[in-house]
């Protein structure tokens, strides 16, 4: 069983896929603590439900990015967190964060990297005309969605597609693709192999799929 820290900005569904799947026995893991830059955000009151600690540590009350994220650093190591999750946190992390979980934080990012890196993959996507669009779990570096990939799921963009319905779609894939990863962290089957630059580290996973397709609605 690992711990995870989970941070989050808003909505959190990803994170309530994550309690959703330790609670059907399909992640054998256990939420130390959710951490929240944003008071209002629904994630806390999701991880209050399940009776998850949750905190609220804004960052505006930090000199700077690197102040915050080692403040949140400190807070994850003190609740036991082994891996940290970036559930929908609108934040882009500083090694002064990464130092303290060195390729021990995951995101999951809506885009099948390295396309569409950044805000708004989704709508990137739909707008520049892709038939093929997903979503990626990765390793965090310093860059802006650059890590190492660890799994990725395609998904179809159809002709009836809007831009509410391909977000939609691969939200779907994201909440099972990143449980999937996440076990398989728990299992010891993932191994970091670094590579020199500028080649980036590749991430393997022993007897896993880690590329897949999800299934096309039809009738569309």
């Amino acid at each position: 069983m690992i711990a995870l820290g989970v941070l989050l900005s808003g909505n959190g569904s990803n994170f309530q896929a994550i309690i959703d799947a330790i609670a059907a026995g399909e992640l054998d893991a256990r939420v130390a603590v959710v951490v929240s830059n944003v008071a209002s955000a629904r994630g806390l009151d999701r991880a209050r439900a399940a009776g998850i600690p949750a905190i609220v540590v804004d960052h505006r009350g930090f000199a700077s990015r690197a102040d915050f994220d080692a403040h949140v650093a400190k807070l994850l190591v003190a609740r036991g967190a082994e891996y940290v999750v970036l559930a929908g946190f609108m934040r882009v992390v500083t090694g002064a964060l990464l130092g303290a979980f060195p390729m021990r934080v995951i995101n999951i990012h809506p885009s099948l990297l390295p396309a569409f890196p950044g805000i708004d993959a989704q709508s990137q996507a739909f707008a520049y005309g892709a038939r093929i669009a997903g979503c990626t779990v990765h390793f965090v570096d310093e860059g802006t969605d650059t890590g190492p990939v660890i799994a990725q799921c395609a998904v179809g963009v159809l002709a009836s597609d809007d831009d509410a319905s391909l977000r939609a779609r691969i939200l779907h894939e994201e909440h099972k693709l990143l449980t999937r990863a996440l076990q398989w962290l728990s299992e010891g089957r993932v191994t970091v192999e670094p590579r020199d630059p500028p080649r980036r580290a590749r991430v393997t996973v022993a007897g896993a799929q880690t590329f897949s397709f999800a299934a096309t609605p039809q009738n569309t």
